[in-house]
């Protein structure tokens, strides 16, 4: 085992032993291959699958991407060209004025459109609370009606509604004219041999259950809800399968590497983290680290504790969950360790 290996073992030893952790799954690869790290604390396996809640944005993100490719739709685009069976109508009305017809494929995809988050301040106690349901996008609308929008559009920031991606998961279904299941598995999954990754359904129960992701000590059981969470957040993967797609992602595998241009043109969110579409970029300040220069990681987080994040200067690649919903912000304060372990 090589010292990096041993201070990454020592890093998830130290993350085992704080309140309320069940399960780590942690890979770190490098892209060059010297460093393929693999490490589980609690339940699971290497192999286990697990929820990546938010990762699924990016999922989401890429088959957008591809149909601008095949000129399929423009991100400029009003969505209501394409959702007509959706009602729309007034979900959102920003100071008298309703911009629910025009908001734009660009501006879900960038957090731009001030729609506001049928999420928070909800069902995310309920998912705490174990309290299970089933919401259908015209639920998530007839939710979000009721509360005021977070800006006019393109307002100048990005702000996080999983609204934005619930309509890009319809979005998809009508241009595909398939299910967005079926359009992740075919256009992602199965093109880049992602065996063990797919879209929750409780309907369907895969042979292999995902593990149960936690708040404090409670296992949390809500497949309805995961099932509700569709391109936002329903995706279920494992370590290896979220590495083969980061590294197909930015090798440009994908979908036409030149919108990397625009996909990362960095909006602020919230502190310290900054949107482009369907992705996060986290970096903290030198003015909070004594001047010292932070790494950058380029990716998604999960709800559930999941992380998939590359960091560009050192070429690495960090995918893996923590598992729990109780704290948010435990995985970004583990990833910069994760990079100081590798000097």
């Amino acid at each position: 085992m090589s010292k990096a290996e041993r201070n990454l073992q020592a890093l998830v030893d130290a993350e085992s032993r704080k309140p309320f952790t069940h399960s780590i799954l942690l890979s770190v690869r490098s892209g060059d291959g010297r460093l393929n790290f693999e490490s589980v604390a609690g339940e699971g396996t290497p192999d286990s699958p697990y929820f990546v809640a938010s990762i699924s944005k990016m999922y989401t993100a890429t088959v957008v991407m591809q149909l601008v490719d095949e000129n399929r739709l423009a991100l400029d685009d009003p969505i209501a060209r394409y959702l007509t069976h959706l009602p729309l109508q007034g979900i959102h009305v920003h100071k008298g004025t309703d911009f629910s017809g025009t908001l734009t494929v660009r501006q879900l995809l960038h957090q731009t459109s001030g729609l506001a988050d049928y999420f928070a301040k909800g069902l995310d106690e309920d998912f705490k609370q174990n309290r299970d349901r089933f919401y259908s996008v015209e639920d998530v609308l007839d939710i979000i009606r009721e509360r005021p929008p977070f800006a006019a559009p393109d307002s100048g920031r990005s702000h996080y509604s999983d609204t934005n991606f619930q309509l890009l998961g319809a979005l998809i279904e009508v241009v595909t004219e398939t299910k967005l299941a079926s359009a992740l598995h075919e256009r992602i999954f199965a093109r880049l041999g992602m065996a063990n990754t797919y879209l929750y359904d409780h309907t369907a129960p895969p042979a292999v259950a995902p593990l149960p992701f936690y708040n404090e000590n409670t296992p949390l059981s809500l497949p309805l809800a995961m099932t509700s969470e569709r391109g936002t957040g329903a995706a279920v993967s494992t370590m290896a399968d979220t590495h083969r797609f980061l590294r197909s992602y930015f090798d440009g595998e994908l979908f036409n590497k030149t919108h990397f241009a625009s996909m990362m043109a960095w909006n602020r969110m919230f502190f310290p983290m900054h949107y482009g579409y369907g992705l996060w970029r986290f970096q903290l300040p030198r003015w909070l680290t004594l001047f010292q220069k932070m790494p950058e990681f380029i990716g998604h987080a999960g709800v559930t504790g999941a992380m998939a994040f590359y960091n560009p200067h050192s070429d690495v690649y960090i995918t893996g969950t923590l598992n729990q919903i109780d704290d948010p912000a435990r995985q970004f304060k583990l990833m910069p360790k994760i990079i100081r372990a590798l000097t």
